[in-house]
């Protein structure tokens, strides 16, 4: 954990503005200095008295305040903390970020500011995956803005789901401290720069005929947090998912495919590579002959039979040896039963170098959730590691693949 830091939260109108209580609290308790500024929106959600409360500080409003602004000052609020956390922040909040808006204390103090930045988004999804907030997005990450989020999941509106829930206290307080820490606890002594690294995620979509499917539950969290994490690491990374609703990490090639025919042809398009993660969760099967029209069902007709036939196994293709194999190659596991026995399997069988195991039984609410609890097996050992969040679980992986390629070319040298 980093040291005690001054963090400013501007508190964002929307519905989730209620978890900034609970992140105030437990910011506190990890010996942080909490200051907080609301639009004005934010107060149709949560009250000035109750964050106040919290911070222990008095919350900051109005630009115009005089007393405000003679005692503290928007500049000096802008320049006199360590880190910047935008949150909820709203699809209008991030609007007039990246258009450089100052007309309220909260855009002024963000405009003024020379700290880091972390913004964490919540709103409908169809607001978020709106082309313009996705500009807006796009805009700030270029300039430097970080974000984490947002989580995928149900909303406040009744029937409303996908990509735009603000992430859950647990997650903001990582990506807080991540964000905090020195250089030095982020470094690994072989890091991914120069290196290509190929990352499948997400499910892929066979079709059936011309609007049905076969598909699963996999919400490409995982993948995304693994190129995520290999671009901090200063790799090359090219992502190949399939259909997911989440943004893409910053400073990644993304290829957008649907199918595992499809998917294979993205990643041999993509070799060489140093390291190849494959965290997709690719359909086995797929409809040997899949209908031109929509199949109708009918008075006194039977059921359609769905011929299947096999797809290609893309871990296995890859990993086999020759010249465009990468010098690493991992694989994922995700299983309901005997998961280190099947992994264990899978590793042998595939040719990988390493195999990361989960258990994805619906009770441990992994597949489309925000954390995982997994299992690293190789060779000669098999490693447990606790339930953490995804990021960090990537983050591990990754480092851990650093380490592997620098111990490599040192055994070589």
């Amino acid at each position: 954990m980093s040291s005690a830091k001054r963090i400013l939260l501007i508190i964002g109108g929307g519905i989730a503005a209620y978890k900034c209580l609970e992140l105030i609290r437990r910011l506190r308790d990890c010996g942080h200095a909490v200051r907080a500024v609301m639009t004005k929106a934010a107060h149709q959600f949560v009250t000035p008295l109750s964050v106040g409360a919290l911070t222990n500080e008095r919350v900051l409003t109005d630009l115009f305040d005089l007393d405000d602004e003679r005692e503290i000052g928007h500049i000096r609020l802008a320049r006199d903390h360590d880190l910047i956390l935008v949150a909820p922040a709203t699809a209008d909040l991030l609007a007039r970020m990246a258009g450089g808006h100052a007309d309220d204390l909260a855009t002024a103090v963000l405009l003024a500011t020379d700290k880091p930045v972390l913004v964490a988004p919540a709103m409908n999804p169809a607001m978020w995956l709106n082309p313009a907030t996705q500009r807006n997005v796009a805009q700030l990450k270029a300039d430097g803005i970080r974000f984490v989020g947002p989580g995928v999941g149900e909303m406040a509106e009744r029937g409303e789901a996908g990509p735009g829930r603000l992430v859950e206290v647990p997650e903001l307080i990582e990506a807080i401290e991540n964000l905090l820490a020195p250089e030095t606890e982020t470094q690994t002594t072989g890091d991914l720069a120069g290196r290509h690294v190929i990352v499948t995620s997400g499910p892929t979509h066979e079709p059936i005929d011309p609007v049905r499917y076969l598909a699963n539950r996999s919400s490409g969290k995982q993948g995304f947090e693994l190129a995520a994490a290999a671009r901090e690491l200063g790799a090359r990374v090219t992502l190949i998912t399939g259909p997911v609703s989440l943004s893409p990490p910053q400073g990644v090639d993304v290829v957008r495919v649907k199918t595992a025919a499809e998917m294979l042809e993205a990643v041999q398009a993509a070799l060489p590579a140093d390291i190849a993660v494959f965290a997709a969760a690719v359909a086995d099967w797929r409809i040997e002959t899949p209908n031109v029209e929509k199949i109708k069902k009918g008075d006194g007709k039977s059921a359609p039979t769905l011929r299947l036939t096999e797809n290609p196994d893309i871990l296995k293709t890859v990993a086999q040896p020759g010249s465009m194999r990468p010098r690493l190659v991992i694989g994922f596991a995700a299983e309901t039963e005997d998961v280190l026995g099947y992994a264990k399997k899978k590793l042998k069988s595939k040719r990988a170098d390493w195999i990361i195991a989960n258990d994805v039984s619906p009770a441990t609410g992994i597949m489309g959730g925000e954390n995982n609890t997994v299992h690293v097996v190789t060779a000669g050992t098999v490693e447990s590691w606790p339930e953490m969040s995804k990021a960090k679980v990537a983050r591990k992986i990754m480092m851990r693949a650093a380490e592997h390629l620098h111990a490599k070319r040192t055994a070589a040298e």
